[in-house]
């Protein structure tokens, strides 16, 4: 039997004289899930900076209030184009210090010298490295995108980082900005958690509604009631054997929260009927890791 077979060609877009920077950034305008950093929309192309140029791309993230500042670079990353990206997230963090801001530097190739500045910087900046691969597959082309460098974020291990700036609410808050149903399933995620832990009480913040011991903050998991379930928050480091758990258990899991090492689970009331022993169980991981 016979198979066709199309063999694939990486192309540089530093030399090509039809694929530019600019079908790039189309690329990613029209699809910027396609850079692997969820599910992201497009807020502005070419956004101009008062004495900075124009910012490439800037991405947004409703579900975690946050903002990517994106610059492109085609052929191998230099010093300029970092002092760019990171001019223009100092800019935009200023402008919007109520979002999140991560600048992010895309190039076709991030060099070890590169990677090194980076590196140091990254205890300071939220930054994000990509490399991109432009592909032809027979007449079709197509462009790959691998994370090279994370975001790292600063912070202490256990942080209480919501509940210094947090306003204290009450349920009647939450049942007006949600719904009483969900606020019921927050409810029997709480019993589950006394299972292992009778001390356990919910405590409602602006953002979210988090646990208490003894009166004290205990977030090692946070709910954020919506109108007809639950986005569940448990403070897990992120693996990709948890990854393939969860989605092989039937629970819908959401983008990970690097910014605070949180698992987000999406959990409705037949989450807690069909799919209970493992919501317990990954309630209990995240327990146990609080508790360390």
């Amino acid at each position: 039997m016979q198979t066709n077979y199309t063999k694939s060609e990486r192309i540089w877009l530093k030399s090509h004289p039809m694929l530019t920077e600019k079908w790039v950034q189309q690329l990613i305008a029209q699809d910027p899930s396609i850079l692997g950093l969820g599910d992201l929309a497009l807020l502005e192309q070419e956004r101009v900076q008062h004495k900075a140029g124009r910012l490439d791309l800037l991405l947004r993230d409703d579900e975690n209030k946050k903002r990517y500042e994106v610059e492109l670079q085609l052929g191998v990353t230099d010093e300029s184009h970092i002092i760019r990206v990171i001019e223009y997230w100092d800019k935009e963090r200023r402008k919007f210090p109520n979002w999140d801001h991560c600048a992010v530097l895309i190039a076709e190739e991030v060099n070890g010298r590169f990677l090194n500045v980076i590196d140091i910087l990254n205890g300071n900046v939220p930054l994000i490295a990509l490399q991109m691969q432009a592909i032809k597959v027979g007449d079709l082309n197509t462009v790959i995108f691998t994370k090279v460098v994370d975001e790292i974020v600063l912070g202490s291990e256990f942080e209480e980082e919501e509940e210094i700036e947090a306003a204290t609410t009450d349920r009647t808050y939450w049942e007006a900005k949600a719904s009483k149903d969900s606020l019921g399933l927050a409810d029997d995620l709480l019993n589950i958690l006394r299972e292992f832990d009778p001390s356990l009480s919910l405590t409602y913040k602006k953002h979210y509604v988090g646990i208490a011991k003894e009166k004290e903050a205990f977030n090692f998991v946070i709910f954020k009631p919506k109108k007809s379930h639950v986005n569940a928050e448990l403070k897990i480091p992120h693996s990709d054997e948890l990854d393939a758990r969860i989605k092989a258990g039937g629970l819908e899991i959401l983008e990970y929260s690097r910014q605070w090492n949180r698992y987000r689970i999406h959990l409705t009331k037949a989450d807690l009927v069909e799919r209970r022993p493992l919501v317990a169980e990954l309630m209990q991981i995240a327990y146990n890791l609080r508790t360390l």
